[in-house]
């Protein structure tokens, strides 16, 4: 960006009023190219085995020695390039300077604390023979042909189809004897229990209303007269028969008066004035 363009954006504000604007601070170029590994390795041993690899000779014939060079060499290129190396990387490097050391060393005596340098690049060598063994196996599994892919499984056979029809051969006639014979099972399987009705007797209603004649000066409801003998609801009709009964004989008899104005109307009545 040019100096005036530079002041020009300076001059101008913010829609928000808060200020010029902001510019961007331009990258600083370091001059480094940028590196892009597109291999890459899944660890120190993979690395190791690369490096044995380059080598061109047989995995078990592998010079411990210029494989440490290689891979210590490796490091510091990549540490110069300024790349970020994990942890395990380091640790390898210092162990595979230990073991150069102590192979270049003169040998000296075994003190039984640790093993000699030669079993360390032995282990070393195996661990490599295995992995290379683990990469054959799955380069082969992934080369084999695919299901679905390469080859194709036989098709399924044509499923069977089964279609049922229900078909009834009884008649109206059948069905009807068979519903009664059922009912008639049920039937006579079937007890039938009675439960006795608390009935309120004739003799009780003319007694109770007998009591109450001192009481029955100017006319009264009929039903107002027996509201305490209808508390229980079960007993409640023949109460009202019993006691509409009992009024009708004692109005016979000159007793008691009974009146009522019109059909299913109200019915009064009072103690007899005539004697």
């Amino acid at each position: 960006m040019s100096k005036d363009a530079t002041t020009q954006a300076q001059d101008e504000l913010w829609p928000d009023g808060q200020g010029p604007v902001r510019l961007m601070p331009e990258p600083e170029d370091d001059g480094l190219p940028l590196i892009v590994d597109l291999d890459g390795f899944e660890g120190p041993l993979d690395l190791l085995l690369q490096l044995a690899r380059n080598q061109k000779v047989d995995i078990t014939r592998i010079s411990i020695l210029a494989l440490a060079e290689q891979y210590l060499v490796f490091i510091e290129d990549a540490r110069k390039m300024k790349l970020e190396l994990a942890a395990d990387y380091l640790v390898m490097a210092a162990w595979l300077a230990y073991l150069k050391s102590r192979l270049l060393l003169p040998k000296e005596a075994d003190d039984g604390d640790e093993p000699p340098p030669e079993e360390l690049a032995a282990r070393l060598q195996f661990r490599l023979q295995r992995l290379q063994a683990m990469r054959d196996a799955g380069a082969k599994l992934m080369s084999r042909n695919r299901l679905g892919r390469d080859v194709f499984a036989r098709g399924w056979p044509e499923p069977v189809v089964v279609e049922k029809q229900v078909e009834w051969s009884d008649t109206l006639i059948d069905l009807l004897q068979v519903y009664a014979d059922r009912r008639q099972r049920k039937a006579a399987h079937h007890n039938y229990e009675i439960k006795r009705m608390p009935v309120w007797t004739l003799k009780e209603a003319r007694t109770a209303l007998e009591r109450m004649l001192g009481t029955m000066d100017e006319w009264g409801r009929f039903d107002s007269y027996l509201l305490e003998y209808m508390v229980e609801p079960e007993k409640r009709a023949s109460v009202i028969a019993s006691g509409f009964t009992a009024s009708l004989e004692l109005a016979r008899e000159g007793v008691l008066e009974v009146r009522q104005e019109k059909a299913f109307d109200a019915i009064y009545m009072r103690r007899s004035r005539a004697g």
